[in-house]
């Protein structure tokens, strides 16, 4: 199943866009405006966010927000215009959590084709357990691997980051990013 909600008005003019192959050739059916003729492109959405870890623990937020209410998460959200993807991941970080750290290296980036998005995971290291969240966040809590409540996470993209995580942390090594796609 993909999710897409088309384009139904020309962001330039207003006029009612068509569903077509542009005239330059293109490919692909896009969004065009018979009327002014702009050809409008829909591209997936960037969704940045950290794992952040203290010694041998990772924290976690637990949502306050649709979808899954309740459920555990990584420190993520959608990146903003005028950021990059790091500072979109450190801003996440900090509205989500109130965690004072130091970020690291890009960790995964992961396609989820099916809603459109591309998910990038930094590492990031804490500087101590003073958590401060944000109206996204019911708590802000440390979790050892063994006691990550991996029934109660919000998201497979959060499941395989963390897998990929703790398997490279037992490798001793984060030495590549791992790349992962998700139909």
């Amino acid at each position: 199943m993909t999710f897409r909600v088309p384009i139904k008005h020309c962001k330039n003019c207003g006029t009612a866009v068509v569903y077509r192959l542009p005239d330059d050739g293109d490919t692909k059916e896009r969004a065009v405006c018979p009327a002014c003729k702009t050809v409008h492109y829909e591209n997936p959405l960037n969704v940045v966010g950290t794992i952040p870890v203290l010694g041998d623990r990772v924290l976690l937020c637990k949502r306050n927000i649709e979808p899954r209410w309740g459920k555990w998460t990584l420190p993520a959200g959608f990146m903003e215009l005028n950021e990059s993807a790091s500072q979109g991941a450190a801003r996440e970080t900090d509205e989500e959590a109130g965690a004072h750290f130091e970020m690291q290296g890009l960790f995964a980036v992961m396609s989820v084709i099916r809603v459109g998005q591309v998910h990038l995971f930094y590492r990031a290291k804490l500087l101590d357990d003073v958590f401060d969240p944000g109206h996204e966040t019911i708590e802000a809590k440390l979790f050892t691997e063994e006691e990550i409540p991996w029934d109660e996470i919000a998201f497979r993209t959060v499941r395989e980051a963390l897998e990929c995580f703790f398997a490279d942390r037992k490798r001793g090594s984060f030495d590549r990013v791992h790349t992962i796609d998700i139909a």
